[in-house]
């Protein structure tokens, strides 16, 4: 694998899931505007990777019966990770991970709610297969990069949302403010934006957005497995009244007017409309941005934050253009930015799978180490999301990372010892290699000395296949282990 341009490296980490040997070849000779717009621009190419699930020279997955990832949750866990992995769409997968904590929704309540089956299915559900609307993250995927107002509208009537937040108990008589409450504090303008009348008038907004089962659904996990949850719009539970905030609603006015039943819809869709277009909403996704894209470490840049969400206000609330200004502003190829984020677990797992490799690696042996490490996919703690940055870390989930880097590279150790053997002839030949495969942030003397120590321990070095056999898989054990190797 041959050095990328360090600017396209770093891209390939935060746009993506790092760089598989494929990619190396793709992007050598790529600029970093190409790079960019190959991210960006990704509705040339097929989202055909489920089709390649179970090729022998892809990620393997496991199951205890037929894999059933529209049904089982575990078999949605693996699918989506082998999306990750493999997807020739990787900004899509990343924007859907992004969305899934900004949304966060979890499948334990949803699964108590309406059973094991019918949980899996509103939130892994890809259509096609069975009947019903697709699940929430292939919702997310759809509007990956799409226009945030009308991804909020989606959300405000996705089951698994309605279930999540209460919205399906939510009539005149008695108001529920979960949704109403979540939309305007973490879903769009934030704390120290609203007050509390704001949250009241907002859950009698969406009163009547509930949920209506299809003919044949059973709340049970046994029921017929095309059987359905849908939204519907409940007209006799809507608050018909006018609703009054401390924000303009639109034409600076703050109130939403009296409506008729049939008509009481629209207030829903005034309010996402109002929220979506809020100065406030147009800087939180900014910082957001920041801290997904640029860094944790270092706090926002003002600038940053005013020119990204003038973008995003100016392209009416679309988010493909505020990602390619963010990918392609200084802040983002600054070189201090490089390895200033701290990263998720899926992207951990992701990343050193595809930079070590997979072959013949089962991908249900990353789900309870990912769960180890904190991120158990399709179950956030809470609607705020995953506590991130240093959050992830403590002894217990370095831990188990560190022994999912053991994990991984013994499963890949004669894989290695391969691909390496021509780069094998001294022990500094193997380790630069291997670095330039398995990318951690740049070491310093201390640590390439153990390293180095590391591979001395091996006798007289000769370059043999039993050597490289051994030491190659260690070097990647060590590597992925690393603290350097914690940040993208």
């Amino acid at each position: 694998m041959s050095q990328l341009n360090p600017e396209i490296d770093h891209l390939l980490r935060r746009a993506g899931f790092g760089s598989s040997a494929v990619d190396a070849e793709m992007f050598r000779n790529m600029s970093p505007a190409a790079a960019v717009a190959y991210f960006v621009d990704y509705e040339g190419r097929p989202d055909d990777v489920d089709g390649r699930i179970g090729r022998p020279d892809h990620a393997q997955v496991a199951t205890k019966d037929l894999f059933a990832p529209d049904i089982d949750i575990e078999d949605a866990r693996q699918r989506w990770l082998f999306r990750m992995v493999h997807s020739r769409r990787p900004l899509q997968e990343k924007m859907a991970l992004f969305w899934h904590n900004h949304f966060a929704t979890a499948y334990s309540k949803l699964a108590a709610d309406s059973g094991t089956r019918q949980a899996a299915k509103m939130l892994a559900h890809k259509s096609g297969v069975l009947r019903g609307p697709q699940g929430q993250i292939d919702l997310f995927r759809q509007y990956a990069l799409g226009n945030f107002r009308d991804l909020l509208i989606q959300v405000a009537q996705d089951p698994a949302m309605l279930v999540w937040l209460d919205s399906k108990s939510n009539t005149k008589a008695k108001p529920q403010e979960n949704f109403g409450r979540e939309i305007i504090e973490l879903f769009t303008i934030g704390v120290g934006n609203y007050t509390e009348s704001d949250v009241y008038a907002a859950a009698r907004v969406f009163t009547g957005w509930s949920l209506r089962g299809s003919d044949d659904y059973r709340q049970d996990e046994y029921g017929d497995l095309n059987a359905y949850q849908e939204f519907e719009y409940n007209a006799d539970q809507h608050d018909t009244s006018e609703k009054t905030f401390s924000f303009p609603i639109a034409n600076g006015s703050r109130t939403i007017p009296a409506r008729s039943e049939s008509a009481g819809i629209q207030d829903g869709v005034d309010l996402i409309t109002a929220l979506a277009v809020h100065p406030e909403t147009a800087r939180r996704l900014a910082r957001k941005f920041w801290n997904f894209f640029i860094s944790e470490i270092h706090q926002p840049d003002p600038v940053f934050v005013e020119s990204t969400a003038a973008v995003y206000l100016g392209n009416r609330t679309e988010i493909r253009p505020v990602v390619r200004h963010v990918l392609t502003s200084p802040w983002f190829n600054d070189p201090s930015m490089r390895y200033a984020r701290y990263s998720w677990p899926a992207e951990f797992v992701v990343r050193a799978i595809r930079e070590v490799g997979w072959q013949g690696f089962s991908l249900d042996r990353a789900r309870s180490p990912l769960a180890a490490m904190g991120q158990q996919l399709f179950e956030p703690p809470n609607v705020g999301g995953w506590p991130l940055g240093a959050a992830w870390f403590s002894t217990g989930t370095m831990l188990a990372r560190t022994n999912f880097a053991a994990t991984l590279a013994a499963s890949q150790k004669g894989f290695l010892a391969a691909d390496l053997q021509a780069d094998g002839g001294t022990p500094q030949m193997l380790l630069a290699s291997m670095l330039d495969r398995v990318t951690p942030a740049p070491l310093d003397s201390g640590p390439q000395q153990a390293l180095m120590s590391y591979l001395g321990a091996a006798g007289t070095w000769i370059g043999s296949g039993e050597q490289l056999d051994t030491r190659a898989a260690g070097l990647a054990r060590l590597l992925v282990g690393s603290s350097e190797y914690q940040l993208v």
